[in-house]
């Protein structure tokens, strides 16, 4: 006991540097390539309102009228539980959170459209548009009723609009450093991306904006949009995607899968344009690869039917959304787009009931990973990985409540973190 039995080895140290010198060059790569979760909140959704239409009380106005389609077409748990078929268990305490979190903050993510629901517009009518929206949007910020992210989105880099997409981004930058800088949570998105060199082109814009204001290199990041067939796959046969993020050079934050241009250029019929087509989940698997580990997030894409009109057709309508967004969910897919103010019940219904249906067991599996107790799965460093971002992600949106995961699991945020692989959060 207590002595260290001596083994025999082949290998000299020499061997041992030479590998280390012949994969230093590889270990750079992977690491600048695949650096993990960027260790921030990811919002559930995107609201698209066009440039035109958005206000200073748009966000406001968006839980307003959720709350006022939850009053009037289901009045409490009971009738929203019936509806989407929640459990009983689950349908109280989920229905009063979907009621909070549509009085507090009911738009986690807000894009102001210039592209495909704004249209083409004088020109001098798209500059008032752009800078309006940047003072509003700095506004908002300053008065704490702002989204948690916000953005636009620009038209695209095809020559036809390229050069009104720059100047609508220039003049929508410029507004906000001119009301005191870039708000944390700026998102933009590039949409209709095809080719590589469209994507190091808008490089080239936020690394000349950057320069022009002081800013810090990399301060400006953007969402590639996948709604075109050269996006997944070139005309040489390659996965385009992986060479999107890539172009990107580290600016990337998201991709967004765009259902309808996408489902339109495979010649889906209109009235299955969907985004659990087959061809959408060919589409959002490539997208899933190629930005595993890269820091890259995904976002599905929308439905277009939306829940107005009448109690049954409402009703139908929540029941397709609910349906698609859990689906989305345990595919991975933690993101996606809301078209219409009474779609934010059913996307927080879904999202918190997915969350708090699995809390307790993936409590239990990080109690036992992190205290090598076995239990019923034996659980790797990876799934630690994945039940710890599982928590974080609903702790995030509000599902769950820090003190809740604290006394299940005995972990605090930022063991959470660590056992995720983010940064601790300051």
């Amino acid at each position: 006991m207590g002595q260290h039995e001596t083994v025999a080895t082949t290998f000299a140290a020499s061997v041992r540097e030479a590998v280390d010198a012949s994969l230093a060059e590889t270990d750079a790569e992977l690491a600048r390539r695949y650096p993990g979760d960027p260790g921030t909140r990811q919002p559930v959704h995107t609201v698209y309102v066009p440039a035109d239409a958005f206000t200073a009380g748009t966000v406001r106005s968006w839980g307003d009228q959720a709350l006022a389609a939850l009053d009037e077409h289901a009045p409490d748990a009971a009738a929203f539980a019936a509806v989407l078929g929640l459990r009983d268990d689950l349908a109280g305490e989920v229905y009063e959170r979907v009621r909070d979190k549509l009085s507090r903050e009911p738009v986690e993510d807000l894009r102001i459209d210039f592209e495909d629901g704004y249209g083409p517009r004088p020109d001098a009518e798209e500059d008032a548009a752009a800078a309006r929206a940047a003072r509003l949007l700095a506004a908002a910020h300053a008065d704490g009723t702002a989204a948690p992210c916000a953005g636009i989105r620009m038209k695209c880099m095809e020559a036809a609009v390229r050069d009104r997409g720059i100047r609508t981004l220039d003049i929508f930058l410029t507004a906000l450093m001119e009301a005191g800088g870039l708000p944390d949570g700026l998102l933009l998105t590039l949409p209709k991306v095809s080719r590589p060199e469209q994507v190091a082109a808008m490089v080239h814009l936020a690394e000349e904006f950057e320069k022009a204001h002081g800013l810090d290199a990399g301060r400006i990041g953007f969402e590639i949009q996948i709604e075109t067939t050269q996006a997944i796959l070139g005309a040489d046969g390659r996965a385009t995607v992986a060479r999107l993020i890539d172009a990107a050079r580290g600016r990337a934050t998201s991709l967004h899968y765009g259902t309808f241009d996408y489902s339109a250029a495979c010649q889906v019929a209109a009235a299955h344009q969907a985004p659990d087509h087959p061809v959408a989940d060919h589409a959002k698997a490539v997208m899933q690869v190629a930005a595993a580990g890269t820091g890259v997030r995904l976002s599905d894409g929308s439905t277009n039917v939306l829940p107005v009109g009448p109690a049954e057709r409402v009703h139908d309508a929540w029941r397709l959304h609910h349906r698609l967004v859990r689906r989305s969910l345990a595919r991975a897919y933690y993101q996606g787009w809301d078209m219409h103010p009474a779609q934010l019940p059913t996307r927080y219904a879904a999202v918190y009931a997915f969350y708090r249906e699995g809390l307790d067991r993936a409590a239990a599996r990080l109690v036992a990973y992190a205290g090598r107790a076995g239990g019923e799965v034996m659980d790797e460093p990876a799934t630690a990985r994945a039940l710890s971002g599982f928590l974080l992600r609903g702790l995030d949106c509000g599902a769950l409540d820090t003190e809740e995961v604290a006394r299940l699991t005995g972990l605090t945020r930022a063991d959470l973190d660590g056992l995720a692989g983010r940064v601790p959060r300051k």
